[in-house]
Parts: structure tokens; sequence; C-alpha cells
């Protein structure tokens, strides 16, 4: 059972200063976290849908399962985060830093990964139908039973 919080900015800052980044299930849908420090936070299953992440740093945060449809997560950096299972569709990841991350499973339909970095990254069963992977780095990335249909790969 997910148990939703709804807060301001000032809010969730008050509560990552007092208690950490223990934000598993907190409805952050559509608030603006630009450049916020969230490294190793507990997001796990968190509404972040059409939330601003620009820049965010989201280094070894605990991402599962979380709703990320529409975020903008430009810039962000994601390394070594756990996306799994993570609704990731039409989100802005451009240029974000998603090198080690676990997004097995995750649903990156018509994401737009235009130059993200994704190296060692594992993708095994992830969805990313439609997505726009134009000048995506893919080195070493674990790419078993992906679904790559109608992506944009060149």
């Amino acid at each position: 059972m997910i148990i939703q919080h709804k807060n301001t900015i000032e809010e969730i800052q008050q509560i990552i200063n007092n208690w950490g980044k223990h934000l598993q299930s907190f409805d952050l849908s559509g608030m603006s976290l630009r450049g916020m420090d969230l490294i190793n936070a507990d997001l796990q299953e968190a509404n972040l849908e059409r939330a601003d992440l620009t820049w965010a740093d989201l280094t070894d945060a605990d991402l599962r399962d979380a709703n990320l449809t529409n975020a903008n997560l430009s810039g962000a950096d994601l390394r070594n985060a756990n996306l799994q299972g993570a609704f990731l569709k039409d989100a802005k990841l451009f240029g974000a830093d998603l090198r080690g991350a676990d997004l097995k499973c995750a649903d990156l339909r018509g994401a737009n990964l235009f130059r993200a970095d994704l190296k060692e990254a594992d993708l095994r069963k992830a969805n990313l139908r439609g997505a726009d992977l134009k000048w995506a780095f893919l080195e070493g990335a674990n790419l078993g039973d992906v679904d790559l249909r109608k992506a944009v790969l060149d």
C-alpha cells in the first residue's frame, strides 16, 4: 500500500535535512526538485510524475517502481541508481548520466535519451519502444531482451 504525501519543496528540503532521504512512496508529482542533492535517496515507489529533476544528483538512489512518467531528468546524475521496474514513459533524459544504472524491466517508452550516457547500464527486459537514443552512449550496456521497436537509434 502506498501512502501518499503532498509537500512543498521547502517541506521536502526540511524532511531531507532532518530525517535523511527516506522518501519512499512520497507524492512529489509536478514538483521542482531541480538541482537537488538526492544522493542515496530512497524514492522507491515514489510518484515523481511530471517532476522537474533537471540537474538533480540521484547517484546511487533507489527508484525501484517509481513513477517518473513525463518527468524532466535532463542532465541528471543517475550513476548506479536502481531504476528496476520504474515508469519513465515519455521522460526527458537528455544528457543524463545513467552509467551503471539498473534499468531492468523499466518502462522507457517514448523517453528522450538523446546523448544520455548508458555505459554499463543494465537494460535487460526494458521497454524502449519509440525512445530517442540518438547519440546515446551504450558501451557495455546489457541490452538482453530489450524492446527497441520504433526506437530512434541514429
